[in-house]
């Protein structure tokens, strides 16, 4: 039977990579993460996955071939706060580690698919994986562009040199079910959803950088189409190299405020604009906060073209499409 590995698999795209892959009838996955915050192993409840092991433990038993043959390690445990200030705890979990994990499944000829982030374009205004589009704004850009950086060395520009398929995502903003755990971490949307329900309204940052209020806009990816793409390159293991995963279309914090407003209001009233949203109070801004000024992304937007010239060709959801359905499984949850 053909095994997997899936890092920070109690986490948010961690775990709903082991739900498609058990969605493929695979179930020999070895599920690695740390839980210590206790709560999340409600991402595993209801995954099926041959063992599970604790970080501290497994990336040492692996260099050493404990596991015997694994076809392919997804990489999805890293620190993920922006706002973590903490270089060398940073630098530990999202470059040292991945780096040994790296020189393991090179060893071993182990495919790795491992997450980047599009924190590595931090200032910059364009999004195309290319080092001189590369200005992350802070530490935990900087871990993950500096692994990125490690591999065009060792393996070169689009990893061709790697023993096995080599592969990094550079994730937009994901949103979707599974990220209850991640606290102020977690997605606008799911923030948005629990301002409406508690209060009636959403909040949004006002103007800056430029930008009316709420317009400041990103790259917003829903979970489902982060793993598809994921699981197109599980099928295509000579595709490698490191790959932006967004739309390829920024759209406005206002669109998912609204989204999240029309999904949330009770059935059979009508769908509300953005103006109507605002005149309602629905939706609401507050100043810019001075802590982020400097430090935040104004536009992003996915540069699909290696992407879709990899042969990916993956339809991606608009954030109506996804949010409406984020709505729907929050609901059906009781979150």
């Amino acid at each position: 039977m053909t095994r997997y590995v899936v890092t920070g698999a109690a986490g948010f795209i961690g775990s709903n990579l082991i739900k498609g892959l058990n969605a493929r009838g695979i179930t020999d996955v070895i599920a690695v993460d740390d839980l210590t915050q206790g709560d999340k192993f409600r991402n595993l409840v209801d995954l099926s996955m041959a063992d599970y092991v604790d970080a501290a433990d497994f990336y040492t038993r692996f260099a050493a071939g404990h596991y015997g043959r694994v076809e392919a390690v997804f990489h999805e445990g890293a620190c993920s706060d922006t706002m973590e200030s903490n270089g060398q705890y940073m630098m530990a979990n999202n470059y040292t580690l991945s780096c040994g994990l790296f020189d393991s499944c090179q060893r071993q000829r182990v495919r790795l698919l491992y997450a980047s982030s599009a924190a590595t374009y931090g200032g910059s205004s364009v999004f195309r994986e290319e080092p001189a589009n590369e200005a992350p704004l802070n530490v935990y850009g900087y871990s993950k562009l500096l692994f990125d950086q490690r591999l065009r060395r060792e393996v070169g520009l689009g990893f061709e040199q790697a023993n096995a398929q080599t592969v990094g995502f550079r994730y937009f903003n994901v949103y979707g079910p599974r990220e209850q755990h991640k606290g102020r971490m977690a997605s606008v949307a799911f923030h948005q959803y629990h301002q409406f329900k508690n209060e009636g309204q959403v909040r949004l940052f006002g103007e800056y950088g430029g930008y009316a209020p709420g317009e400041q806009e990103r790259d917003f990816v829903f979970i489902d189409d982060v793993v598809a793409v994921n699981l197109w390159f599980l099928d295509h293991p000579e595709a490698r190299g490191l790959f932006n995963l967004g739309t390829g279309r920024a759209q406005p914090f206002n669109d998912i405020a609204l989204a999240v407003v029309n999904a949330r209001r009770a059935q059979g009233q009508p769908v509300l604009t953005l103006a109507e949203a605002v005149a309602a109070d629905a939706i609401t801004y507050t100043p810019f906060p001075d802590a982020l000024r400097g430090k935040y992304q104004c536009h992003t937007q996915a540069d699909l073209t290696a992407l879709r010239a990899a042969g990916c060709d993956h339809a991606f959801a608009d954030v109506q499409t996804g949010v409406t359905r984020y709505m729907q499984a929050l609901a059906l949850a009781g979150a």
